[in-house]
């Protein structure tokens, strides 16, 4: 049986935005966890709403808080936590996500049987449901159109995703890294401020030869886009920009071009088109902006991080 003093220290780091009440769910949470060396630290992204500091402080005084002065985005927020971070390994979990006793054993297991892992994400299932998997693994986002596609969603947990193996994408809302590899790689990256960074990172990863994992035999539960909503104007306005930043960081000149005429004569007329027809005005201008706002960055080379 091993000791404590055998137990790398695990950083688990959530970055809390107009969220405390989720924030307060999963520090409660976190303290079910049955590994012996933990540090967990909790960003707050410069809350609109406020953050009382003190009452997680009084409640749990061990836990680490940061309070950025400005909303940095999921990567700021996150590479705050890093920097602040004493553990061999961190563990990135969104504040709307509750944990399993047992998740954190299987995923430095991982690490230990494998010295090229980069980053190992568990299996994630919805919270208000019947145990339906959100995410069980993911397919490489696709070089054109620049979409990926979890495996397993609304599948019914019954075991089938159990087991380990290479996965193309992690997954942001709860994913491991090796403090040494993010020495080697760099902090994630920031341009992003919320959308496909973890995935760019993970390309980082991939591409000075190490794999991503998903490990089967433990997982989370996810709340699911609590801070953003679903197909709000904020989140349509970044999914359309930082896709076409990924694709444009992430491919070859070929496929650079002709992602550029799939979003400029299809994807960009299409969407917008959908939009207005269905009422939804202020989707089609996010979108939009989203579009024009990727043209500034990457063509005329204009900061747009706090857009």
């Amino acid at each position: 049986m091993e000791s404590k003093t055998d137990y790398p220290i695990v950083s688990i780091i959530t970055v809390n935005y107009n969220g405390i009440e989720d924030t307060i769910d999963f520090i409660q949470s976190v303290k079910t966890l049955t590994y012996p060396k933990l540090e967990l630290i909790v960003v707050d992204n410069c809350s609109p709403k406020g953050f009382d500091s003190q009452q997680i402080k009084d409640a749990y005084p061990e836990t680490v808080i940061i309070e950025s002065s400005e909303n940095l985005g999921f990567a700021g927020g996150n590479n705050l936590g890093i920097k602040a971070a004493k553990g061999d390994f961190l563990l990135f979990l969104n504040n709307d996500t509750l944990v399993s006793p047992g998740l954190i054993e299987p995923l430095i297991s991982q690490f230990r049987k494998d010295d090229k892992t980069a980053m190992v994400s568990p299996k994630i299932v919805f919270h208000h449901s019947d145990n339906v998997i959100q995410y069980a693994g993911a397919n490489r986002i696709k070089p054109i159109v620049g979409r990926g596609s979890a495996i397993g969603t609304g599948e019914k947990d019954s075991g089938q995703y159990d087991e380990v193996r290479t996965t193309d994408l992690g997954n942001g809302a709860a994913m491991m890294v090796s403090k040494e590899i993010i020495d080697e790689v760099g902090l994630m990256p920031e341009l992003y401020f919320l959308y496909y960074e973890e995935h760019d990172w993970a390309m980082q990863m991939k591409r000075k030869g190490y794999s991503i994992y998903y490990v089967g035999k433990t997982k989370v539960m996810h709340k699911e886009s609590a801070s953003t909503g679903r197909n709000s104007p904020y989140k349509t306005y970044f999914m359309c920009r930082n896709r076409l930043i990924y694709l444009m960081r992430n491919q070859s000149l070929l496929f650079k071009i002709l992602s550029l005429f799939y979003f400029l004569f299809i994807a960009l007329p299409k969407n917008i088109f959908t939009f207005l027809w269905k009422g939804q005005k202020d989707l089609a201008a996010s979108y939009s902006r989203g579009f024009m706002d990727f043209i500034k960055y990457y063509f005329l080379k204009k900061d747009i991080k706090a857009s």
